[in-house]
């Protein structure tokens, strides 16, 4: 790959991590792994001017302004990023870097507090506004109502200057986050990964109510704009806000030299697990005004500050039990329980230790301490094993022979490090084929949930997927049981179940659950056989006709449908009334086929499609969606902040069309 290329992937990447963390607040990766993204981007950059670009992500702040909580309006102040820096020597540099260009410059050292940026606007010391980040330049989102409900945005201040425009991080504490993944958890929700997802969802919440009932805090660390009091250094606007009630960042020091600095970074980050909130850095900055306006800003950051990032956090803990799951293809999958630890913002206790080689590899037994840490700071993950701190006594673990649910003896799949119950009647494997079978991209039962999976399957109503469709003939055994709620609720799945009969053949494909048929191939095979007949009836030649449809798949297809016990279940499939054919007309998805032939790459935000809703259209049409762009593709359907695929796009001669141009080639609206 040139440099050019691996300059525009790294920023096509950077660009995608960007929205999931600015705009769904659903990050994938760790902010240590995103800036080292971003620190190889900046160095190739420099090294080849010869490739910038004004739209870069290194040369403006990350997230999009969008309409969720309330209307957009216009910053008054930017709302910039800082450079973020790694080591020592760079902190000495920026600090040797000011003293060069400032007389006598002081610095204040802070917290980075780790939430959603907020500004808040007041005129004659009365809450006007409150507006979220946005783009960071132009336009935030008005968020007015929402932060009212916030306890420590304060309504009226005790001053009452013409005009005071003030920044700070809205943030939860670890207790209060802990309590609402635990309301979360008992309301049968998805938990939030940590407390700066949460903090900025809540924030963006339709529902005041919802915001106040979450409990976010705010500190405030910048006087943005002020009209009608002077101040000299930062540290005076700190007393002044302390003097109004308002909450500033704790425990910030001040500094003359590089050294002093640098001891009060180390001091914060030795506290930093002793706080009651999350940090992930901390930050410099010039403390005097004048300095601050003598120096100016970037289009992305200010030239007087700086945020120095931690390294990722690990802590030890003592293992205590390694328990043993039986997946849906009977796969083992151990997982550690250990003493709950706290990592990037929740309490972490369990993690996967994925097979017998891996846990091999780490010599790990139960009892043993062990470094945890986590990994896009969402799924924790053990390092290492710390053997000097072995108790007497220690047992190596070992994956038994026998099934932990059934009972029945586990084989080593051929050429993999995996286990596997080879029952198929194990009722865990049963549990967990049945979660496939109803899930969103198979039959699509929508509220047929696990915990009534679970219980349907103890109780015996359910010993294979097809016994979902006689469940009708249990209707008052099941109300009368209480498994799936009252009346109204059992005929609501009821009538869920019935109307899945009508599904595409593709989607009862992809709910049998073969390895190495999804979603994507089931369509595709479909397409080609129309029938589960034909299906079959199918040679493996003839399977692997299908685009990608090689050796290993087509031999997974032939292997599940020559079992008898799986010939009978399309047969109660059959009798059941589940349909067993394709709907998709000349291949298409229900379409009339005029996208057929097709290739398109979807990029930026759309305004009123999503990506998933996007490529379905295409998909229904005949089209393909691919992520790269190439020269085999056809159009290059764009959104805002289109980035680096638009520009490759454009230089290929390949089409570029908007979202509306797509509702009119497929006459939708």
């Amino acid at each position: 790959m040139g440099i050019k290329e691996n300059i525009e992937q790294l920023r096509e990447k950077i660009e995608y991590h960007n929205n999931r963390y600015y705009n769904e607040d659903n990050p994938e990766v760790s902010d240590y792994e995103y800036d080292m993204l971003m620190q190889k981007l900046k160095q190739l950059e420099k090294e080849h001017p010869e490739y910038e670009d004004a739209n870069s992500p290194t040369k403006k702040v990350g997230g999009t302004a969008k309409r969720q909580a309330g209307v957009l309006v216009r910053h008054n102040v930017p709302m910039l990023s800082l450079q973020d820096m790694f080591s020592k020597e760079e902190i000495l540099e920026f600090v040797e870097d000011m003293q060069k260009q400032l007389e006598d410059p002081e610095f204040v050292v802070e917290y980075k507090i780790d939430g959603l940026s907020l500004s808040l606007r007041y005129e004659y010391g009365k809450l006007k506004l409150a507006e979220t980040r946005g783009d960071g330049v132009t336009f935030g989102e008005d968020v007015t109502e929402n932060a009212r409900v916030i306890e420590d945005v304060k309504q009226t201040l005790r001053d009452k200057p013409k005009y005071l425009e003030i920044r700070g991080e809205v943030y939860m504490k670890n207790e209060d986050f802990d309590a609402v993944n635990e309301l979360q958890e008992l309301l049968g929700k998805k938990a939030f990964a940590n407390p700066r997802n949460c903090a900025a969802g809540t924030l963006r919440q339709l529902d005041p109510s919802v915001t106040k009932e979450r409990k976010l805090s705010m500190f405030v660390f910048n006087i943005q704009q002020v009209d009608g009091i002077v101040f000299e250094t930062h540290t005076q606007g700190y007393e002044f806000l302390k003097n109004q009630g308002i909450p500033v960042i704790d425990d910030y020091r001040l500094c003359k030299t590089g050294e002093e600095v640098w001891k009060a970074i180390e001091a914060i980050g030795e506290n930093r697990g002793k706080l009651p909130y999350d940090i992930d850095g901390a930050v410099v900055k010039v403390n005097s005004y004048r300095d601050r306006e003598q120096l100016g800003a970037t289009s992305k950051v200010p030239r007087w500050a700086a945020a120095y990032k931690y390294p990722p956090e690990e802590k030890e803990t003592v293992l205590r039990e390694i328990e043993l799951s039986v997946g849906r293809t009977g796969r083992i999958t151990p997982t550690a329980v250990f003493d709950p630890v706290r990592l990037c913002g929740t309490s972490v206790s369990r993690a996967t230790l994925h097979n017998q080689d891996f846990m091999d590899e780490l010599d790990i037994g139960v009892l043993d301490t062990v470094v945890v840490y986590k990994s896009g700071e969402i799924i924790p993950k053990i390092k290492e094993v710390k053997k000097e701190k072995r108790p007497a006594g220690w047992v190596k673990f070992q994956i038994p022979d026998a099934c932990p649910v059934c009972g029945e003896k586990l084989v080593r799949d051929k050429d993999t490090a995996d286990m596997k119950c080879i029952n198929e009647s194990c009722p865990a494997q049963l549990e967990r084929q049945i979660i496939n079978f109803v899930g969103r991209d198979a039959m699509d039962m929508k509220g047929f949930g696990a915990v009534y999976i679970t219980e349907l399957i103890k109780k015996g109503y359910i010993k294979s997927a097809a016994d979902i469709y006689s469940l009708k003939e249990s209707r008052d055994a099941l109300i009368e049981e209480g498994l799936i709620g009252k009346e109204k609720n059992t005929d609501k799945l009821l009538s869920v179940i019935e109307k899945s009969k009508e599904n595409d053949a593709y989607k009862l494909l992809t709910g049998l659950g073969i390895p190495n048929v999804g979603k994507a191939a089931a369509k595709a095979i479909m397409r080609k056989f129309r029938t589960f007949d034909s299906l079959i009836r199918a040679t493996s030649e003839e399977l692997q006709e299908v685009e990608d449809i090689g050796g290993v798949s087509a031999e997974s297809i032939l292997r599940f449908f020559a079992k008898k016990e799986n010939q009978e279940l399309m047969e109660r499939f059959k009798a059941a009334g589940v349909n067993m054919e394709c709907y998709m007309e000349d291949g298409m998805d229900g379409g009339d086929g005029r996208l057929s032939g097709k290739t398109f790459v979807i990029t930026g935000t759309l305004p009123n499609l999503d990506r998933r809703e996007a490529a379905a259209l295409i998909e229904k049409f005949g089209g393909k969606v691919t992520n790269s762009v190439s020269k085999k593709t056809s159009y290059l359907l764009a959104g805002e902040k289109a980035g680096s695929k638009q520009t490759k796009a454009e230089s290929l001669g390949i089409p570029v069309i908007s979202e509306a141009m797509l509702l009119e080639m497929t006459g939708g609206k």
